[in-house]
């Protein structure tokens, strides 16, 4: 598939997730196969006041590459600048304009699943940013906010209209948050309504779940949220299951050793004390499942230190008899 010129090598996306989809876990990600990583959700105003947070969250390295930064606003020519800005920093292979999320000070400020509600804008917005860069440029929309997803096939033609390269559909509604069942017929419908590249996203909890939206709907690739906090491995695991209907399960070793990588990132990247506070829970998504995992998440909870949470990684290495 290709977005623009650039050549996606494989058929899975990595959902932006606040607080999640950081550095640190892009790398690891990355690492596991997944073709196009995205970063946190990005506030064009952050950017105007300067904010160091806006800053760590568009960082990032080579090895990450191809990486979508997703932003947010309201104001066309914001919008624009900081767009502009990350091309010239050369941060991000693709951006993306978030245009589903729905949680409530997002909404306040006119950004987000707010700009479904007001297509002249959002064309103005996207106008702008088409002509501010080169980069392929991708939108992330929701269905709007009824189930018909009218809401949504508007924006989308408006969007292609206005040279926007791909668009991701999440088929729940703004009052839906992740809750209800996302509605997969509207990826199909606006599939057959594009020209260009339409990325699933929504209800994809395992590795057959990409293949049956790949199949029913007809887009392009997938893209996996929170499936990826549990198991990283899901992106290798969804190509492979797609080129020769079966896919590997990671090894006890495999998990704990990507654990043992996150650690490390985290660090560097944080800072030990901060990283370790996050670090307590983050790990504990990892071993879900695993025999044992009740009492070592307990003890993840306590992590005081990096040695100190490598050294409980390394006392779970070998299961108990």
């Amino acid at each position: 598939m290709k977005i623009k010129d650039l050549q996606i090598q494989g058929k899975t996306f990595l959902a932006p997730l606040a607080g999640i989809t950081n550095l640190p876990f892009r790398l690891l990600v990355k690492e596991c196969g997944c073709s196009v990583v995205s970063s946190e959700m990005v506030s064009a105003k952050g950017f105007f006041y300067n904010s160091e947070k806006t800053m760590r969250l568009i960082s990032s390295k080579n090895e990450e590459q191809p990486l979508s930064i997703q932003i947010f606003g309201s104001e066309a020519e914001l919008m624009a600048d900081f767009a502009n800005a990350i091309q010239d920093m050369k941060a991000a292979g693709i951006i993306d304009i978030n245009f589903g999320c729905s949680v409530k000070k997002v909404i306040k400020q006119g950004a987000g699943v707010a700009l479904m509600k007001q297509p002249e804008l959002a064309g103005m917005i996207l106008s702008s940013i088409r002509k501010a860069i080169d980069l392929p440029l991708t939108i992330k929309i929701r269905s709007g906010w009824d189930p018909s997803g009218q809401d949504a096939f508007r924006i989308a033609q408006i969007a292609q209209d206005a040279g926007v390269d791909a668009v991701i559909l999440h088929p729940r509604t703004a009052g839906q948050g992740f809750k209800g069942k996302a509605d997969w017929n509207l990826i199909k419908e606006l599939k057959q309504r594009l020209s260009i590249p339409v990325i699933g996203n929504g209800d994809i909890t395992c590795v057959e779940d990409a293949r049956r939206m790949m199949s029913v709907t007809g887009c392009d690739a997938v893209m996996v949220g929170r499936a990826a906090l549990s198991n990283p491995f899901i992106f290798s695991q969804i190509d492979s299951f797609l080129e020769t209907g079966r896919y590997e399960v990671p090894s006890r070793q495999q998990i704990l050793g990507a654990m043992v990588r996150l650690t490390h990132t985290y660090i560097d990247f944080f800072g030990e004390e901060p990283a370790c506070r996050m670090l307590r829970g983050r790990l504990s998504w990892f071993v879900k499942g695993i025999p044992g995992c009740s009492s070592f998440r307990k003890r993840l909870s306590a992590i005081e230190s990096g040695n100190h949470a490598l050294s409980l990684i390394k006392e779970f290495e070998t299961p108990a008899d």
